[in-house]
C-alpha cells in the first residue's frame, strides 16, 4: 500500500499538504487507524483496494491515531477506525466502525466527480442561456448513460418539474441513491414536487384570487391558490395563504397548512429572512 501513488501515510506535519491541499484537486479520504483495532485490519485493505480501482479520483490518507495523537485531538476522533472525506479543504462526511463496500462506494460516487459532470455543467449552462429544449435533451441524454450520476438525476428531475413534466420528473426522480437522500438539493425537489401535486387539479390563478375575495372562508382554495402562487415564484403571498390556514382551521386537510409551509421552508432552503418570519408566525399561530 505504501508504494501506491494513491495512498500515503499521513503525520502531524504533512496533513494539511497531503490532506487540505491535495482536496482542491481531487477528495481525499482520511482512515484513522491503530494496530490494536481489529476493525481497522479488515477496511485498511477494502480502502486500498477502492484508491487503487478510483485510479487517483480519490486519495487515501492513513493516520496511526497512537503515534499521531495530535490528529486524532484534532478532528475529534473517539472511536476507530474513524474515517473522514475531505474536499476542497474541507471536511464533508466522515462514518465511524468498518463499513460494507457498498456503503463506502456510494459515499464516495456521492462526492467524486464523473465524466459525465463535465455534460451535466454544459446542459446547466445551456439552460441558463435560456436554451431550456436544448438543455432538457442533453440531460435526459446524459441520464441515459449514466443513471447513477445522483447529481444529474436530480438536475434533470428538476427541469421536468418546471416544465410540467411531472409523470417522468416522479419516475426519474425514483432512481436517487440512498446516498443522495440527505442532499439540500434533493428536499427542495421533492418540497417543489409536493406543490406541483397539490396544484395539479387547481383552478387558474386569477380565479383563485377571485374565490378568495368572495369567500375568504374557502379553505380549499387558499390551499391551491398558495401552491399556484409558491410555483410562480411568490413566495411570501403564498405562506400567507397556507399561515391563514393556520390560524382558521387546523384540522382541515390533517393540519395541511402546517404541513405546507413546512414544506415551502424546505423548498426555501430552511434559512432566510422570510424563512425565518414566517417560522415565527407559525409558531405563535399553533400556540
Amino acid at each position: 500500500m505504501a508504494a501506491s501513488p494513491y495512498i500515503t501515510d499521513v503525520t502531524d506535519a504533512s496533513f494539511d499538504s497531503e490532506v487540505i491541499t491535495r482536496s482542491r484537486q481531487a477528495p481525499v479520504l482520511v482512515d484513522f487507524w491503530a494496530a490494536w483495532c481489529g476493525p481497522c485490519q479488515s477496511l485498511m485493505p477494502l480502502l486500498a483496494k477502492l484508491a487503487e480501482e478510483y485510479q487517483g479520483r480519490f486519495f487515501l490518507a492513513k493516520v496511526n491515531s497512537d503515534e499521531q495523537q495530535t490528529l486524532a485531538t484534532r478532528f475529534g476522533v473517539r472511536s476507530l477506525p474513524t474515517v473522514k472525506l475531505f474536499k476542497n479543504g474541507a471536511e464533508i462526511a466522515e462514518f465511524v466502525g468498518a463499513q460494507p463496500e457498498r456503503t463506502i462506494r456510494a459515499l464516495l460516487d456521492q462526492h467524486i466527480a464523473r465524466p459525465s459532470d463535465t455534460l451535466l455543467q454544459s446542459a446547466l449552462d445551456q439552460e441558463a442561456a435560456g436554451q431550456t429544449d436544448t438543455a432538457l435533451a442533453q440531460l435526459r441524454a446524459i441520464h441515459a448513460s449514466d443513471p447513477a450520476n445522483d447529481r444529474v438525476t436530480i438536475h434533470l428531475g428538476r427541469l421536468l418539474l418546471e416544465q410540467g413534466l411531472v409523470e417522468e420528473g416522479e419516475n426519474i426522480l425514483t432512481g436517487i441513491s440512498a446516498a443522495a437522500q440527505s442532499d439540500p438539493g434533493l428536499a427542495q425537489l421533492l418540497a417543489r414536487l409536493e406543490f406541483v401535486r397539490m396544484a395539479a387539479n387547481a383552478p387558474p390563478l386569477p380565479i383563485l384570487e377571485q374565490t378568495i375575495v368572495a369567500h375568504p372562508t374557502d379553505m380549499q382554495a387558499r390551499l391551491w391558490l398558495g401552491a399556484r402562487y409558491l410555483l410562480t415564484g411568490y413566495y411570501e403571498p403564498a405562506l400567507e395563504q397556507w399561515l391563514a390556514i393556520v390560524r382558521a382551521d387546523r384540522k382541515f386537510g390533517n393540519d395541511i397548512g402546517r404541513r405546507a409551509l413546512l414544506s415551502a421552508f424546505a423548498l426555501l432552503g430552511g434559512k432566510g429572512e422570510l424563512v425565518h418570519k414566517y417560522r415565527n408566525l407559525l409558531a405563535i399561530a399553533i400556540n
